[in-house]
């Protein structure tokens, strides 16, 4: 039986033969050759001749189980890329979307309200992006039923409410009262546990 695969060992191009056919990887070869076979390795020698010779199986077929791990192990990494939906802290399975989308909400608003409203240019800043953030989870979140019941959604609804039931009745460039701040951030806390 002769098998045809190339890999690489100390530089040197090794070739399994069988059945005139060219495998591409040591899982091809497992799965159409018998490990029980011996094969006929053509190997480089120091005068850079080629001499066949024969090589135990165990030898021959120590690597496979490695790139095998290594394989699934890929497999797996790239499953998760396309996967829509990931696993929280908490263990429940949401859409990746949502919690890209609400993780910006709870680190934006947090950032704002721990910024020196005085400095009134790094306020604005981290005003405007806590704002867009908020503007793009509720576009895409709010009311939809995969989401609706989770803590975290939840949670972020209250302190998205609760801030902007102050800023309706206060106005927009009203200061927000520490007891709201706090009221506020243990809220995105909360979430963020969620999350």
């Amino acid at each position: 039986m002769k098998a045809k695969a190339l890999y690489r060992q100390r530089d040197c191009c090794h070739f399994v033969e069988c059945k005139g056919y060219r495998y591409s990887n040591w899982i091809e070869i497992q799965e159409r050759m018998a490990l029980n076979a011996a094969a006929k390795i053509c190997v480089p020698t120091v005068s850079n001749t080629m001499e066949t010779v024969s090589r135990p199986e165990t030898e021959l077929w120590a690597e496979p189980d490695d790139q095998n791990q290594d394989d699934q192990a890929v497999v797996g990494a790239i499953k998760s890329l396309f996967d829509p939906n990931e696993k929280t802290k908490s263990g429940k399975v949401l859409p990746k979307a949502y919690l890209k989308s609400a993780r910006e909400v709870v680190k934006t608003l947090r950032e704002s309200l721990k910024e020196d409203p005085k400095d009134i240019v790094k306020f604005r800043r981290t005003a405007d992006s806590a704002k867009e953030s908020i503007r793009d989870y509720l576009s895409n979140w709010k009311g939809q039923d995969k989401v609706a019941r989770e803590e975290s959604y939840v949670q972020l609804e209250k302190a998205i409410r609760s801030l902007a039931s102050f800023y309706s009745k206060a106005g927009p460039s009203a200061p927000l009262p520490e007891e709201i701040k706090n009221e506020i951030l243990n809220d995105l806390t909360t979430a963020e546990e969620f999350l």
